[in-house]
């Protein structure tokens, strides 16, 4: 659909996001075939730093014996040695992680951020030490993969798991962290391709639809 007379239209996501994307979907849907198909598509069309960060961050959603077993298939398929980055756990500090959570989680949050920390303080003091510290700061905030790009990986991953008051949140987080409408649309779309429970699809799109129609939603 054309947008208004003289309006630019919107740019077409990259063809790499949208293979990320697609792979942070299948690990989050669980189908073995689907993720061996990522990997192989996503070893031909992204950068390699990029994908082993998508990988990596999985753990935070979906758990550490998934995310293992992603990375597993992601070695076998490939034969590529990891991308070292884990210098950085050896120059910087717990206090250094939890500074760059706290910038980063503001970033996603954007207004909301103080209302999130003293819920999710609530609920455990340890979870809101590990959302900011290890969580935002020593995971997210990592190189190699731009916060916008982890964003939109993360939505994919939420859309095909069904995790709606997380998917909510990331919605709003990548469009604070600098996607395009255009970039999330995709996010969701191929998140929900990786699900066949028809009623979460709708509600996802209808939730998507009141995202993205907010007065302070970014264009």
């Amino acid at each position: 659909m054309s947008g208004p007379p003289g309006e630019r239209p919107a740019a077409s996501p990259p063809a790499d996001l949208r293979v990320l994307a697609e792979l942070s979907a299948a690990v989050a849907a669980g189908d073995g075939m689907a993720i061996d198909m990522e990997i192989r598509r996503a070893a031909e069309a992204c950068d390699p730093l990029e994908v082993e960060e998508a990988l990596l961050q999985t753990h935070l959603f979906l758990g550490f014996p998934v995310a293992l077993s992603a990375m597993d298939r992601w070695r076998a398929l490939t034969g590529r040695p990891p991308v070292e980055l884990d210098s950085l756990a050896r120059t910087e500090s717990v206090s250094d992680w939890t500074r760059r959570g706290e910038s980063i989680c503001r970033t996603v949050y954007g207004g909301k951020y103080d209302r999130l920390h003293h819920k999710v303080e609530r609920l455990h003091p340890a979870l809101d030490r590990w959302m900011i510290t290890e969580g935002y700061g020593k995971v997210l905030g990592r190189p190699g993969l731009s916060l916008t790009r982890r964003e939109l990986c993360i939505v994919a991953m939420l859309a095909a798991a069904g995790l709606e008051p997380q998917l909510h949140a990331h919605l709003h987080g990548a469009l604070n962290a600098g996607a395009s409408h255009a970039d999330v649309e995709l996010a969701v779309r191929v998140g929900l391709t990786f699900t066949a429970d028809r009623e979460w699809r709708e509600r996802a799109e209808r939730l998507w639809r009141r995202v993205k129609e907010a007065p302070t939603a970014c264009s």
